[in-house]
């Protein structure tokens, strides 16, 4: 199957820097395809060539196996990083609004359902808090019933329970069979969300895969963690398989079982026992030297 968007060696310069750095890949149809990458990292400067926002220097963009033309633009749902809204308008004429700018859209009561605005829809606009805020954000990248739509960092800035509620929308469009291109730099929403990803770092793919793919390409390990109160023993040999947190130690293993039998043999209190997999966080980490948040 033909992808719905492809990208080959895109580029933007500003003057003396580099933002994108030739990169090229493919979105299949039907998938949430994500950009993971620190802030700074090329993320939004490449998803707003594509929108065709921003000039691209150098590189091709094609849409449905053509050069992207007016079909993209009236296809392509776009919710940007940072939105201000229209002042003193409810949500409900803010959406009517942009409901009548396209000649294909989604019904009014099946998008007010889908984005769950019902109690939303004759408050200021401007007074909503963050997470509705957002919500409305999604309703009007959905309103002309889009076959892709771009989400930059959506759910930056929003608390616990409102990202969590924004993924759940994204899951419902990703249930519609709709395409979804998605920024972030939280690890977990790309681990959550996205059936296939590149990771971006200094304006460059370093990784490409399925988050399970790549932390199987990258990992034959787990992570067993223990309190640095509970560990009264020469931590030096476990190396090079140990690393130092702020308040506890990581051994990698690739036999828990063995590890634990080695923890129990030394007299190691077993109370602060963690153990975890390997994220899209400790693999960001392995390939460039830091942080996803760094």
């Amino acid at each position: 199957m033909a992808p719905i968007l492809e990208v080959k060696h895109l580029r933007k310069e500003y003057r003396t820097v580099v933002a994108v750095d030739d990169i090229s890949f493919q979105i299949p149809t039907g998938v949430c395809f994500g950009l993971l990458g620190p802030n700074g990292a090329g993320k939004t400067t490449t998803i707003e060539m594509i929108e065709g926002i921003t000039r691209p220097t150098g590189g091709e963009i094609f849409y449905k196996g053509k050069t992207r033309n007016r079909e993209f633009s009236l296809q392509a749902g776009i919710q940007f990083q940072s939105t201000s809204i229209m002042e003193k308008l409810k949500a409900r004429e803010i959406l009517e609004l942009f409901h009548g700018l396209y000649p294909k859209t989604l019904p009014m009561d099946e998008l007010i359902e889908l984005c769950d605005l019902e109690q939303l829809l004759e408050q200021d606009a401007t007074k909503l808090s963050g997470g509705q805020k957002q919500r409305l954000m999604f309703a009007l990248a959905l309103i002309n019933d889009p076959e892709i739509i771009f989400l930059d960092e959506p759910t930056s800035g929003l608390d616990p329970q409102a990202r969590h509620n924004l993924w759940k929308l994204i899951e419902r469009i990703k249930g519609r069979g709709k395409n979804v291109l998605l920024t972030t730099h939280y690890m977990e929403e790309a681990e959550i969300l996205c059936d296939h990803l590149i990771i971006i770092d200094h304006g460059r793919i370093i990784s490409e895969g399925s988050p399970k793919a790549l932390l199987k390409q990258h990992f034959g390990y787990f992570y067993v963690c223990i309190d640095k109160t509970d560990m009264h023993i020469d931590i030096h040999q476990f190396e090079p398989g140990i690393k130092e947190r702020n308040d506890h130690y990581e051994i990698q293993s690739q036999s828990v079982e063995d590890t634990l039998q080695r923890l129990i043999h030394e007299g190691v209190q077993l109370n602060s026992l963690r153990v975890r997999q390997p994220t899209l966080e400790d693999l960001f980490l392995k390939l460039t030297g830091h942080s996803l948040r760094d």
